[in-house]
């Protein structure tokens, strides 16, 4: 099955620049039965852990935090780029190759006490859903999980990962 999935994922050389390999997984999500393995392969993983909250982060962990929330009979929360969300936010920055970025997390999106299942499509430096994670603490919530379509492994960010109860890579390159 793992290798099936892999297999919908093209391989962009040099995208976007030189030396990259950018793992495309618009090929894998055009295709029904196989995007509904991979939302059925997360929901498998965490569909005993009474998760209160999925957590999304932008832009394309929406694609899967939005269907396994309702699998899992969770309600759905995102975390946005800066500027996004219209209410009150909580804000944590994270550090890039060159610079900083940040999150932004409604203030009540997440209630004290509330496990969070946090997704995104990709686990590179481990930098945007560590910001992700000190977002859902801030709020009370507990993170009780940490979900990737993919996973660079060769850039460490698995070790730099914050405390959560099960971490999930679907696919490790």
């Amino acid at each position: 099955m793992l290798e099936d999935i892999r297999g919908k994922i093209r391989d962009i050389p040099d995208f976007p620049k030189k030396g990259i390999v950018f793992r495309d997984i618009t090929t894998l999500i055009k295709d029904g039965p196989a995007f509904r393995e991979v939302i059925d392969y997360f929901y498998d993983q965490f569909k005993g852990d009474k998760i209160d909250y999925v957590a999304a982060i932008e832009s394309r962990g929406y694609i899967f935090g939005a269907p396994l929330a309702y699998k899992l009979g969770a309600g759905l929360v995102i975390i946005r780029k800066p500027g996004k969300l219209p209410a009150e936010v909580e804000r944590a920055e994270y550090a890039l190759e060159y610079g900083t970025d940040a999150l932004e997390i409604h203030k009540d999106a997440v209630e004290a006490g509330k496990k969070v299942l946090i997704i995104d499509d990709l686990l590179a430096t481990g930098g945007t859903v560590t910001a992700a994670a000190e977002l859902v603490a801030r709020l009370g919530g507990k993170v009780a999980g940490l979900a990737f379509m993919i996973e660079l492994a060769d850039l460490g960010g698995r070790d730099r990962l914050p405390a959560a109860d099960k971490v999930i890579a679907m696919l490790s390159y």
